[in-house]
């Protein structure tokens, strides 16, 4: 299975996932430019679907079924334990609430595409309003083999890492992280997640005394979860 990143708006990212033959969109943008690559590839774009069903998301749906033909697969029928198949090869889908009650990700055997739950260097806001939902999701994230690469929803890359670097200015990973970043290709790692995103690290000493020395709830990692998530 492979990916391919399109940039649209500002920060967008839409993706492609396909084989020799199919492929696969989700939240796609960026018409033009993935039109021109599945005829450039000789694909068939058999299905169209989300990450969560935010407009800056779903706004090329219409225009990729319209213009190919393909099936769009509403993100709020797809949940834990769900698949779809492109030639034989199988993409998991993994329901990750908290950014909406709707948000999916779709993993492959080498990714996952986290729409706004998971960004590189940081997650998306919680406008579901359930914390702990949010929370159950990213552990979900973290549990991911080190080696899985992470497709975001936006580029956020530089701000993000402004904002980790705030909470833990010693963190070497953001610097190494971004010594790599490439805008034309925005992607990382579990194990980079897990080394640079103050969300992942809830655990880690310097954010615990982040968090103590702001005077917010530490005991338990639901409280640092909680408190981390009110740091603005």
């Amino acid at each position: 299975m492979r990916i391919r990143q399109f940039r649209y708006g500002a920060d967008n990212l839409a993706y492609l996932l396909y084989t020799d033959r199919s492929a696969l969109a989700v939240d796609g943008g960026a018409v033009e430019e993935m039109c021109a690559f599945i005829e450039s590839q000789g694909l068939t774009l058999t299905h169209v679907t989300n990450t969560h069903g935010h407009m800056d998301h779903t706004c090329g749906n219409s225009d990729l079924v319209t213009r190919t033909g393909a099936t769009f697969v509403d993100s709020r029928t797809l949940r834990e334990g769900n698949t779809l198949e492109l030639e034989g090869e199988t993409i998991e889908v993994l329901h990750t609430p908290g950014h909406t009650e709707d948000s999916i990700c779709f993993r492959t055997d080498t990714a996952i595409i986290t729409g706004d739950t998971l960004f590189n260097g940081t997650i998306g806001n919680c406008f579901s309003g359930d914390l702990e939902a949010f929370y159950r999701s990213i552990k979900k994230l973290m549990a991911l083999p080190d080696d899985t690469n992470v497709y975001a929803g936006h580029d956020y890359v530089r701000d993000s890492l402004i904002f980790a670097r705030y909470l833990e200015p010693e963190n070497r990973a953001i610097d190494r992280f971004l010594e790599r970043y490439d805008p034309a290709h925005v992607c990382s790692t579990i194990k980079e997640e897990r080394a640079m995103n103050p969300y992942l690290r809830f655990n880690e000493p310097a954010i615990i005394s982040f968090l103590e020395e702001k005077g917010l709830p530490v005991a338990t990692e639901g409280e640092r979860w909680n408190s981390l998530m009110r740091i603005e």
